[in-house]
């Protein structure tokens, strides 16, 4: 009898030690899920909203597909101040070897108005033109007025992308692949 329960308890720890095993890798290098603590990327995102950040496809796509539009979570550039290791969420606004700049609240690339359904106000003040250096991105919040980003702290290092922001899971009645 007590081998049996030896055996049993020894048969548990396994499964316990395999799952976590499988949990630690998928979360290391697939996917990881991700809560919004600010307002930063308001009206897309909201305080509390969950994510599911892909870190599997991006590593395999590498940086080279980083595109205009997606939204990134990345660690945060010492630049950026910030008081803990929490990662940053924000939207891909410039690419490598572009001219940025904003005027009058329209922000614009390579001379060009960007089109921003995504926004609901446009930022209150200008950005003199800067080229993005070649290994980094320009990222700001949607919420233009109340984001922290790279019009503060310089272009991000393209390796300091952790991963592309997917799907939001919760809250239930905004389940759905990000646009």
């Amino acid at each position: 009898m007590k081998n049996f329960f030896k055996s049993e308890i020894f048969e548990y720890a396994k499964i316990i030690l395999i799952a976590l095993v499988i949990s630690l890798l998928v979360r290391t290098y697939v996917a990881e899920a991700r809560l919004i603590p600010s307002e930063s990327m308001l009206p897309t995102l909201k305080i509390g909203d969950r994510l599911i950040v892909d870190k599997f496809f991006y590593e395999i796509r590498g940086t080279k597909d980083i595109q205009r539009g997606d939204i990134v979570v990345f660690a945060p550039p010492p630049a950026a101040n910030s008081k803990n290791d929490i990662p940053f969420i924000k939207r891909v606004i410039g690419l490598p070897g572009e001219t940025i700049s904003i005027k009058k609240g329209v922000v614009y690339i390579n001379g060009e108005p960007l089109d921003e359904p995504y926004l609901a106000e446009k930022s209150a003040g200008d950005f003199k033109p800067v080229i993005i250096p070649e290994g980094t991105i320009f990222l700001m919040g949607d919420n233009r007025n109340n984001s922290h980003d790279s019009r503060f702290w310089v272009p991000l290092p393209l390796q300091s992308i952790i991963g592309v922001a997917e799907f939001r899971y919760y809250p239930f009645n905004e389940i759905g692949i990000l646009d």
